[in-house]
């Protein structure tokens, strides 16, 4: 874009944003912002964008900020605006993909704070594949509230909690007034902190950045020293293929465990392998779950928040612990330049005095949080989340809903009764279009005292701030004629943990019966970016991915 005659008119155009003779063999680094004064998780992110352009600039590049987007899942959640969520994660990736490929860039620097500003902005660099480093906003502050800590998630149970007379209005709009202090993305081991710590995980992040909170003077540190990473990437010429190998991949998952993970990180890691050509199945976590304890008393099911966690050493004492134990590949390269084991070696284990983290050998829970279940109601996978429940095992009669609203409305009104399974189908990536989120109703049956009581599945997602027994992501989904459309009222359904099971009480007959009657519904979108995706977008199973 710089170099030659030819490119004559480039470089005027490029003299006009700030480049003289001398700037035009230096390397052009795109500093990809999810800035957005839409939510609190990334409203400070403009000015951690604006500091990575002056220390690559001063370390000899040409930097080029542009932005992405957000979509923000806390105020999304509940309505028609959780459908363009999961969108977005695409959306950013091919963004990044455009402009860095429009403008010729010779490397990358990635900021995102919203749940899917991780993972869509980590696809973009994955796809252009030139030295890249992601940077994490950082998680807010917890709020408090009767001397207690609330956060988003509280929020949301308060509304069942309202609804079931457990509490008074005026306690309810307390809550909802302390639960977000001020800038950073939420503060629990939701989606945005696990897809956080995966990325450090990973490789494609600093060492120690994932815990640091949003207002924390740290965070400075955070993106000057992300910035000399990059440009020492820049000079050996290392890309983000070259960092996110299979084992790198097996460290993220090992953590998102450890860390008491979202489900969601399912969706991401296997969008993110397809990226970079990494075989990936839905059908490897359950190694890694079965064999991976939870080390961290993390939100939703227990008590701290990132903030704690950072306190005590963040995600680079997890991963420590995990290497000492032989669970970590220590030789993968990171962004550092330096391997795991590298970045690990001065890392102290000392867990006196805390217990945010716990020891492998008297963990939180033995095994991990998120399990894949199959069966004749999920014959390509589903994700059962158990964090907080030492098992799920449950049988009980299905409470049919073909939306999401339909199924919170007979929550929050008394009609979902102890056993029941409330199933809420046509949500997922193509059916709803967009896989929405279920906080609404999770957090309804938890605010109403039902949480180790009813059970909940659906071909949409979670939260990372849903929390009981969970099972999403139900595959294939009803919009394309999977058993989980085939529900009747009534039908038995049974979730069962240790069995890796779900599954209906019908005959492979009666299912069939039932298929050659189903119709599948017009779809909900005939033009724009929710018909394009229902359209391109693949299973759940596969990571619904539209590339």
């Amino acid at each position: 874009m710089t170099e030659g005659v030819a490119r004559t008119a480039n470089r005027a155009m490029l003299r006009a944003v700030g480049f003289t003779d001398d700037d035009f063999t230096k390397p052009i680094v795109g500093v990809a912002s999810a800035d957005s004064d839409v939510s609190p998780c990334n409203v400070h992110i403009g000015h951690l964008a604006v500091m990575a352009a002056k220390h690559l600039k001063a370390a000899g590049a040409m930097p080029m900020t542009f932005h992405t987007f957000v979509v923000t899942d806390g105020e999304a959640m509940g309505h028609e605006g959780m459908k363009a969520s999961l969108v977005s994660r695409d959306t950013i990736a091919d963004v990044i993909e455009l402009d860095a490929r429009g403008h010729a860039m010779d490397a990358l620097i990635g900021l995102g704070g919203c749940d899917k500003t991780i993972p869509g902005t980590v696809m973009g660099l994955a796809r252009m594949d030139v030295p890249s480093v992601f940077v994490y906003g950082g998680t807010i502050r917890a709020g408090m509230h009767n001397g207690k800590p609330v956060d988003i998630v509280s929020a949301f149970e308060a509304v069942g909690a309202f609804s079931a007379g457990r509490i008074s209005e005026a306690e309810r709009h307390a809550i909802e007034c302390a639960a977000c202090p001020g800038a950073g993305a939420c503060g629990g081991m939701y989606t945005a902190n696990t897809m956080a710590s995966a990325m450090e995980a990973i490789g494609m992040s600093i060492p120690g950045s994932a815990s640091v909170p949003a207002v924390s003077s740290e965070r400075a540190g955070v993106i000057e020293r992300s910035a000399a990473a990059l440009m020492d990437l820049i000079r050996r010429n290392i890309t983000p293929r070259q960092i996110m190998t299979r084992e790198a991949f097996e460290n993220a998952i090992r953590v998102i465990m450890a860390i008491g993970g979202s489900t969601n990180a399912v969706l991401h890691m296997l969008a993110l392998a397809r990226e970079v050509d990494v075989p990936l199945s839905i059908d490897d976590f359950n190694a890694f779950s079965d064999t991976t304890p939870i080390l961290c008393d993390m939100k939703p099911a227990g008590r701290y928040v990132m903030e704690n966690l950072h306190q005590v050493g963040g995600v680079p004492l997890v991963m420590k612990m995990l290497l000492d134990a032989g669970l970590l590949h220590g030789e993968c390269m990171t962004v550092s330049g330096r391997t795991i084991a590298e970045n690990l070696k001065d890392v102290v284990v000392d867990l006196e005095g805390q217990d945010v983290v716990k020891p492998l050998s008297s963990p939180e829970k033995k095994t991990g949080p998120i399990v894949i279940l199959k069966g004749n109601l999920s014959p390509t996978g589903a994700v059962l989340k158990t964090c907080g429940l030492q098992e799920v095992v449950h049988t009980g009669p299905a409470r049919v809903f073909d939306a999401e609203e339909e199924a919170l409305d007979a929550i929050l009104d008394g009609r979902v009764r102890k056993g029941d399974v409330v199933v809420i189908r046509y949500e997922g990536p193509k059916g709803g279009p967009g896989m929405r989120e279920m906080l609404g109703p999770t957090s309804a049956i938890a605010g109403a005292g039902l949480l180790h009581d009813v059970a909940l599945i659906t071909d949409g997602r979670f939260s990372g701030g849903s929390h009981g027994m969970v099972v999403g992501h139900v595959t294939p989904e009803a919009q394309v004629g999977g058993p989980i459309g085939l529900l009747r009222e009534g039908d038995v359904v049974t979730i069962n943990s240790h069995q890796k099971l779900l599954s209906v009480d019908l005959s492979d007959d009666e299912l069939a019966a039932r298929r050659a009657a189903w119709q599948a519904p017009p779809a909900k979108y005939e033009r724009g970016a929710l018909a394009k995706f229902a359209r391109l977008v693949s299973c759940a199973s596969e990571g619904a991915v539209t590339s």
